[in-house]
């Protein structure tokens, strides 16, 4: 299969680290294609920031058609679910693939994240994907950060530190080390932490994997339908061909 991963923010750093998990996670005959977001912020952790992403994955997706699957890899799943409307293709978010895998694991999860910033939309996420009663906690760094694409080796002891404060406290069964810039650390660090650890970067891929291999059909109707035909301005080329080609799967030409 071929899988196209998104890097929502416009760190190279980041998008170091998503390549190098998704290689390790992938099955051989995926064929990976890794995109940074164009413009946007070097890492997302409010609502707004995430608005922008939104917008910048959905240019990446349609600058680059023709894959049997998207990753959205940033935790927070920055235009989810809306880039479901977008492709025929199943388009998954680290988060949601995530919060499966950690659901399967365990009765209660706690996600560490880098920052407090980053709670509140977290919670939100948490809650849209129908997860908030199996929320034991979210624990993040306080320290200020010096480089997103150095906190692993800055402060991967700490975020331990907050993984055994959700386990002893919070009664956490399993862990979610949250975002891309953590992408890899839960092979580094699970032996550890006494209960299981999930690497979103991991879960995206696995869990693409497997719904690609179901082989179902897109989203042709209901929420996930592609939007109804009218008069559009203002867009990216490429933007405007994809919805277009979006909506001719379904509707007559010049139906609304």
């Amino acid at each position: 299969m071929k899988l196209l991963v998104v890097n929502p923010n416009i760190s190279n750093d980041v998008t170091t680290l998503i390549a190098a998990e998704a290689e390790r996670s992938k099955a051989p005959e995926t064929q990976l294609t890794i995109r940074t977001a164009g413009f946007g912020v070097e890492y997302i952790e409010t609502r707004l920031e995430s608005l922008l992403a939104g917008t910048a994955t959905a240019e990446v997706i349609a600058e680059n058609p023709g894959f049997d699957a998207v990753m959205v890899a940033a935790f927070g799943d920055p235009g989810m679910p809306a880039l479901k409307e977008l492709c025929d293709a199943p388009v998954i978010g680290i988060t949601e693939a995530a919060l499966a895998a950690a659901s399967l694991l365990g009765s209660r999860m706690s996600i560490i994240a880098i920052s407090p910033r980053i709670t509140p939309w977290y919670r939100d996420c948490v809650e849209s994907y129908g997860y908030a009663s199996r929320l034991a906690s979210i624990h993040s760094l306080s320290d200020p950060l010096n480089s997103i694409g150095s906190v692993q080796q800055e402060f991967g002891q700490k975020l331990v530190e907050l993984a055994h404060l959700a386990v002893e406290r919070d009664g956490a069964d399993a862990i979610v080390l949250a975002g891309a810039p953590l992408a890899g650390l839960a092979r580094q660090v699970k032996d550890q932490i006494p209960v299981p650890v999930v690497d979103g970067i991991s879960a995206g891929v696995k869990l693409t994997e497997a719904i690609v291999a179901l082989d179902s059909n897109p989203h042709r109707a209901s929420s996930y339908g592609p939007p109804p035909v009218k008069v559009r301005g203002g867009l990216s080329t490429a933007l405007d061909e994809q919805i277009a080609r979006r909506q001719s799967t379904i509707y007559p030409e010049g139906e609304a």
